[in-house]
């Protein structure tokens, strides 16, 4: 996708989330779009309303920084959305890509999340694909295994919408996280691939990938619900692998909780055998 049309599909999505009332501008009840018209984002951003047009429209490929800092304040983008517009509209050149090496997990790193006993750990690469996790992890989720695709499981997988209980919620973050993660052009096939699958067969994603969202959100709380232990309250922190384009993603329960207490006796549930250190080590 070119990168002027994708700029003028994001500038459509984001102004159709806008309401008039939240910039001042009356309702009225015979609009004809869901957000706000083209003539009132160039109204609220100090520009004409022919050169809004030909941005959208992709036939102007150079806004100024100043331009496209109005326009972010006319459609209340916060910093990040901001920056991703920015990103959209001058991009960093891109060297062909060459086909990437299958990804990796180091032996530190997968030495480490394997001596925690007590807290579920997996690593997972660019496009979402689990390389590595410990038995707790592999205890938590079959999803967490490794040759598994999280963000795949997430939308296409019945059963994930049981286990997680605030999924509507969950799936609200991952979509934004993944558009932060990626930045403003994706350039991987995998992950093209991915994205294509995921929008034909998931209406829920489809819908969100529409919206541009981008929100960089790295801890916070997840609720669960497990098929042996039950509901698990956990909190989740998600840190990048240096130079490795990797996310290290692990969970643990508030000191003292419920959920404390049973995500110890699924960890006693968890002692991996041979099979499970095996495809831990060897994935």
């Amino acid at each position: 996708m070119a990168v002027t049309s994708t700029l003028g599909e994001y500038l459509r999505a984001r102004r159709e989330l806008v309401r008039p009332g939240e910039v001042g501008l009356p309702e009225g009840d015979r609009r004809r779009v869901p957000g706000l018209r083209r003539e009132e984002v160039a109204l609220l951003a100090g520009i004409s309303a022919e050169y809004y047009l030909r941005l959208e429209q992709g036939r102007d490929q150079h806004p100024s920084d100043q331009v496209l800092d109005c326009i972010a304040k006319a459609l209340r983008l916060d910093t990040e959305a901001s920056a991703y517009l920015h990103g959209l509209a001058h991009p960093v050149p891109q060297k062909r890509r060459r086909p990437a090496p299958p990804e990796r997990v180091s032996d530190s790193v997968r030495n480490l999340i394997g001596n925690w006993t007590t807290t579920p750990a997996y690593v997972h690469g660019r496009s979402g694909d689990v390389l590595a996790a410990n038995p707790l992890a592999m205890a938590l989720s079959p999803h967490y295994a490794p040759g598994s695709n999280t963000l795949r499981a997430a939308f296409l997988e019945p059963e994930m919408r049981v286990f997680y209980r605030d999924w509507d919620e969950m799936t609200a973050k991952v979509v934004p996280y993944l558009r932060s993660v990626i930045g403003a052009g994706v350039d991987d096939p995998r992950l093209v691939d991915l994205i294509g699958e995921l929008s034909l067969g998931s209406e829920r994603f489809r819908a969100l990938w529409a919206r541009h969202d981008v929100r960089h959100k790295t801890s916070g709380l997840t609720r669960l619900l497990h098929p042996q232990v039950g509901p698990l309250d956990l909190r989740y922190e998600k840190l990048a692998l240096s130079g490795a384009g990797q996310m290290l993603i692990t969970y643990h329960a508030d000191p003292g909780s419920d959920s404390e207490q049973r995500l110890h006796l699924l960890a006693t549930l968890a002692v991996p055998s041979d099979g499970a250190s095996m495809l831990a080590a060897e994935a």
